[in-house]
């Protein structure tokens, strides 16, 4: 027994001040613990403050079949069993014979809902035998934040979602760019265990408190978003096109209203796939031949009525072929008209003309119209502008004319559309914009401000002859299918080949339609783009056929839901003509003679009004301003008599 005690002293001290500190370190971290609090995730809202994204809780809910005792477990199942069916559906008796297999395998972790939503949470929560609680009832819930979009899958890709494989990992769209202002940061609360795995509190407060993340408040808005994904569905759909990508940007601010990208699945279905407006670089075909024309009027090399040889629709360049889609050709017609007509043959003879002796001269011009360079969105995989110049490994001898309409070189959607929304823009070019402001609890804490990229990407009277040149694309050029007179839109049209280089291409052409422009054509309001991807060639395949209506049924809903309202300025300025007629009529009227007046060069319906106050039956022949009168001025009036008067 002294031993024994000898022993145990030993170890004792041992205990305490050899082994000591290490086993209280252990029996700290097993007992108290330090648990995360996460902080509420901002939301993401449309500019008129509708919600485009929120963290919402969803419930899982088991069952421990195990914990329940067997006279709580026969009383409640029936009344549980109901209650689930009225739920659920399925029979009473279903659930119940689930039930009574569970607790016969000792099944400690039945499933019995998922993803329920708070409401259905504490509806289940009062069934009878659940609301006896975890122990009593077996009842168990398993709690998780959810990112819910309340429009659905529209602009998915460009709201952005959490990864699938790292929940709690945002990397694309909105939710990704603006990660860090959305997050917050979590808070800590140190807690004691308890028994049968239960944690409680320390302390009454926490030891660090959570910070809720900010909101957005972004440029989307929801109508032109809606309208935009719908028409571009539809004409995917029919086309049977592989993908597809819609932009609607406000001319003066930059704010991105709508994106819209859709890819085809195995199915034939379209959902939001890849965000292609701003990731897909492409070779844009016909919608660079503005920025090739452009550049040819900004350093005087052609001006619009410049005569160019389109010959009779081909066209040797360096031993390779040119065409244009028009058989037969267009002869020789101006530069303006080979715009209009999206003559291939036309741009490149002008491009290699004015620039095959300095190459660098046009690219140098391309170049400062600033699309040679990313344009710096927060959201992520803006893919890269390729614009070859002399000494680079695209560059050959073809290069040049290849250029001219199109080929060559790649832009994406998004760098496409800020070009041509600086023409609407009076030559201003912005920087696209997502996001206007960050709000913490309805109080601004951020405003994100228009960026100006190029104060003037070109001179005033180059501006004008491209805004003339888009406008008369669309009443009589390659778009003339898309004119309307109710609403004017200015814009070109693209086609081009894709995939070309594969052997299989004769047998199975792939195209790539667009359309770029901005509506109205006057004091635009709204730029566009839509691009669509590998349209079935059976039922086309040309900008204007396929791109085109897409366009104009987004101006056309937006006009139509939005119209623009025409201000009248200058209300109290007088119009000299109607001034003039006016004191004509009055003089007339002033006279008392009784006699046939002189109404020619009087507005028609003030000399019909004049006439008839003197008691005379007035005919008109005509519209206008009276040329003739039937009776000679100075004949005496006979009340009732009838006067001719010829208008025109």
């Amino acid at each position: 027994m002294f031993v024994f005690a000898i022993i145990i002293a030993v170890k004792l001290i041992n205990l305490q001040f050899v082994d000591g500190e290490k086993y209280r370190e252990l029996a700290e971290k097993n007992t108290t613990r330090n648990f995360v609090i996460p902080a509420s995730r901002g939301n993401v809202y449309a500019d008129d403050g509708s919600l485009l994204a929120t963290s919402v809780p969803k419930y899982d809910i088991r069952f421990d079949a195990v914990t329940v005792s067997s006279s709580d477990f026969n009383k409640y199942l029936p009344g549980l069993s109901v209650e689930l069916s009225k739920m659920f559906g399925k029979s009473a008796s279903y659930h119940q014979n689930k039930l009574r297999k569970a607790r016969a395998n000792k099944n400690r972790f039945l499933l019995i809902a998922k993803n329920l939503g708070y409401s259905d949470y504490i509806r289940i929560k009062s069934f009878p035998l659940f609301n006896l609680g975890p122990y009593q009832g077996g009842f168990i819930t398993e709690q998780r934040t959810v990112r819910e979009h309340p429009i659905g899958k529209i602009a998915e890709r460009t709201i952005g979602h959490e990864q699938k494989d790292k929940p709690g990992t945002y990397s694309v769209g909105l939710e990704g760019a603006f990660h860090e202002y959305l997050q917050g940061k979590n808070g800590k609360r140190l807690k004691q265990k308890i028994a049968k795995g239960q944690w409680k509190p320390v302390f009454d407060t926490n030891e660090v408190e959570p910070q809720d993340g900010y909101d957005i408040i972004s440029t989307i808005n929801v109508n032109i978003q809606d309208i935009a994904h719908h028409a571009l569905l539809k004409q995917l759909e029919y086309y049977e096109a592989e993908h597809g990508c819609v932009i609607v940007m406000d001319v003066k601010t930059g704010e991105i209203k709508a994106v819209s990208n859709l890819g085809r699945t195995s199915k034939g279905t379209y959902y939001e796939k890849l965000n292609y407006a701003v990731g897909e670089s492409h070779e844009p075909g016909s919608t660079f031949k503005v920025m090739a024309f452009m550049a040819a009027l900004e350093d005087k090399v052609i001006d619009t009525s410049t005569v160019v040889d389109t010959k009779t629709g081909m066209k040797v360049f360096y031993n390779r072929k040119i065409y244009d889609s028009h058989r037969g050709g267009y002869g020789e017609i101006s530069a303006a008209k080979a715009m209009e007509v999206s003559s291939n043959i036309g741009l490149a003879t002008i491009i290699d003309e004015a620039y095959s002796k300095e190459p660098q001269k046009f690219i140098d011009r391309i170049n400062s119209f600033s699309i040679n360079e990313k344009i710096g969105i927060p959201i992520k995989g803006e893919g890269k502008p390729v614009i070859p110049g002399p000494g680079h490994e695209l560059w050959s001898k073809n290069a040049l004319p290849s250029l001219a309409y199109g080929y060559n070189l790649k832009l994406t959607p998004l760098q496409t559309l800020t070009f041509y929304n600086a023409i609407a823009n009076d030559g201003v070019m912005v920087k696209p914009r997502f996001i206007r402001e960050l709000k913490v609890w309805n109080q601004p804490v951020k405003k994100f401000e228009k960026e100006i990229i190029n104060p003037k990407i070109c001179s005033q009277s180059t501006l004008d002859q491209i805004q003339d040149i888009l406008k008369n694309i669309v009443e009589r050029g390659t778009g003339k299918n898309l004119y309307s007179p109710y609403f004017s839109m200015a814009g070109k049209t693209g086609t081009a080949q894709t995939e070309y280089w594969m052997a299989d291409w004769d047998e199975n052409r792939r195209y790539v339609s667009s359309f770029a422009g901005y509506f109205p054509a006057v004091n635009p309001k709204y730029s566009c783009i839509v691009i669509i991807h590998k349209p079935s060639t059976q039922k086309g395949y040309y900008g204007a056929d396929v791109s085109g209506p897409v366009f104009k049924r987004i101006a056309q809903k937006i006009f139509t839901d939005s119209p623009l309202i025409a201000e009248v300025t200058e209300i109290d300025k007088e119009e000299r003509r109607i001034g003039a007629d006016y004191k004509n009529y009055y003089k007339e009227v002033q006279s008392t003679e009784a006699m046939i007046p002189n109404v020619i060069g009087m507005a028609g319906m003030d000399a019909v009004s004049l006439l008839e106050n003197l008691g005379l039956k007035v005919k008109t022949i005509g519209t206008g301003t009276v040329s003739k009168q039937s009776i000679e001025p100075g004949n005496n009036i006979t009340k009732g008599k009838q006067i001719i008067l010829n208008l025109s």
